[in-house]
């Protein structure tokens, strides 16, 4: 599980997120939606230590994060909004690899999981391309190979949808739907519920950096437009 309690953040004097109670269920699908602004990835990036809250507190698997930033970092993994950020090697199969290299698994373990997680972006066979070729959406897809490849208990996607032609797309979903169902959270950050509101057991939208509405996707699904977030079709 995800847990915030009293989570407040600030950008000197702006605050971010606002007094922000939250728990996500091991196995939930989550879609953090809102507008532009509205706290959304400043909110995720304290489920794995990224930032420190100013007040409050966020565990996950019952340990603080701020305690347990390892083992924190291990249970969630994340894929930025702004994935080139993410990139730590030069070529495709060395970056997928990264994360598990440093789980300390052994050779064979992680060849599988780099071949899996690019299978599962249709990256499949590009191991040796340099990461520097790839397009923007091709880039995406490798940032959310890395984070598969981690087999995290909790998978956060911030706008993962963005630049991915309609063949990514379904095969991210179709990943997505795998991961679900094989336990794995997953915390969704979007703006646009249309690619994952089937996915969704909850949708919990943010306005200036607090929960105003947190409920199933169809109970959700009127207020929506209000909050300045696209609802799905």
């Amino acid at each position: 599980m995800i847990r915030v309690d009293g989570l407040v953040h600030r950008y000197g004097d702006t605050v971010a997120v606002d007094d922000v109670d939250l728990a996500i269920d091991d196995g939930e699908c989550v879609i953090v939606a809102g507008a532009n602004g509205s706290g959304k990835t400043t909110l995720v990036r304290h489920f794995n230590g990224l930032l420190d809250p100013d007040e409050g507190s966020v565990s996950v698997n019952d340990r603080s994060v701020t305690d347990h930033l390892v083992a924190a970092r291990t249970a969630v993994a994340m894929v930025f909004q702004h994935p080139e950020d993410q990139l730590v090697a030069a070529t495709v199969g060395a970056d997928v690899a990264f994360g598990p290299e440093n789980l300390g698994l052994d050779r064979d373990e992680i060849d599988r999981r780099v071949r899996e997680s690019l299978a599962a972006v249709n990256l499949d066979g590009r191991e040796d391309e340099r990461v520097d070729s790839l397009s923007g959406g091709e880039v995406e897809r490798l940032a959310i190979a890395g984070a598969l490849a981690m087999r995290p208990d909790h998978l956060v996607l911030d706008e993962p949808f963005t630049g991915l032609d309609e063949p990514a797309r379904r095969s991210v979903l179709a990943r997505l739907r795998d991961l679900r169902a094989e336990g794995t959270s997953l915390v969704v950050v979007t703006h646009d519920l249309r690619d994952v509101a089937e996915l969704a057991d909850r949708v919990v939208v943010l306005a200036d950096g607090d929960v105003a509405l947190d409920a199933a996707p169809d109970e959700a699904a009127d207020r929506l437009p209000d909050l300045d977030v696209r609802p799905p079709c």
